[in-house]
C-alpha cells in the first residue's frame, strides 16, 4: 500500500462526508471538502509519477475515487435541486454505460483496454469546474450566472461526445469476437 493509494482511499472516504454536507445544507463544508479532495487528487498523482509509486491498484482506485466523488456530488446536488435532474441523469448514465461496456467485454473474454480519451479528460474538468461553481455559489451565496450555464453546456457536450466515442470504440472492439 503506497502513499498515493492511501491518499486515494482517503478521497473515497470523503464521498459520504461530502454527500452528508450537501444534504445537510452545509455547503461551505461541502465546498471545502471538494477542494481538499481536488488537492489530494493532485498530490497523489504527483507522488505516484514523481517518485515512481504508480501501481495497478492506484490505476484502478484513482479513477474510481474521481467518479465516486463526482457522481455522488451530482446526484446529491440534483436531489437538493441545485443541478437540473436531466444533467444528473446524463452524467450518471454515461458512467453506467461505460462500466457496463467494460463488464460485458470482460464477460465475453475480450477485455477492452482502459485508456481515457482527451474529450473524457475535458469532460472531467468541466464536471469539476461546474460542481465547484455550484457548491461555491451555494456556500458563499453568490449568483453564478452566466458561468453556470456555460459550464453546464460544456458538461453536456463533452458527456455526449465522450459516451458516443466510447460506444463507437466499444462496438469496434467487440465486433472482432468470433461467433462460434
Amino acid at each position: 500500500m503506497s502513499i498515493p493509494n492511501i491518499i486515494t482511499l482517503g478521497r473515497i472516504i470523503l464521498v459520504p462526508v461530502i454527500v452528508w454536507a450537501i444534504v445537510s445544507s452545509q455547503m461551505e463544508i461541502a465546498f471545502a471538502i471538494f477542494v481538499i479532495a481536488g488537492v489530494s487528487d493532485a498530490v497523489d498523482g504527483f507522488l505516484a509519477k514523481r517518485f515512481n509509486m504508480s501501481s495497478e491498484l492506484g490505476a484502478l482506485l484513482d479513477p474510481l475515487a474521481d467518479k465516486a466523488l463526482l457522481v455522488s456530488i451530482f446526484v446529491a446536488l440534483g436531489i437538493w435541486g441545485a443541478v437540473p435532474r436531466w444533467l444528473v441523469i446524463l452524467v450518471v448514465s454515461r458512467d453506467i454505460m461505460i462500466v457496463t461496456a467494460v463488464i460485458v467485454s470482460w464477460l465475453f473474454g475480450k477485455p477492452i483496454p482502459m485508456k481515457p480519451l482527451m474529450v473524457s479528460k475535458l469532460n472531467t474538468v468541466a464536471q469539476v469546474a461546474f460542481a465547484a461553481l455550484v457548491l461555491a455559489s451555494l456556500g458563499f451565496n453568490f449568483n453564478p450566472a452566466p458561468y453556470d450555464v456555460i459550464l453546464m453546456g460544456f458538461v453536456t457536450v463533452f458527456t455526449l461526445v465522450s459516451v458516443s466515442l466510447y460506444l463507437v470504440e466499444w462496438v469496434r472492439h467487440m465486433s472482432t469476437i468470433d461467433a462460434r
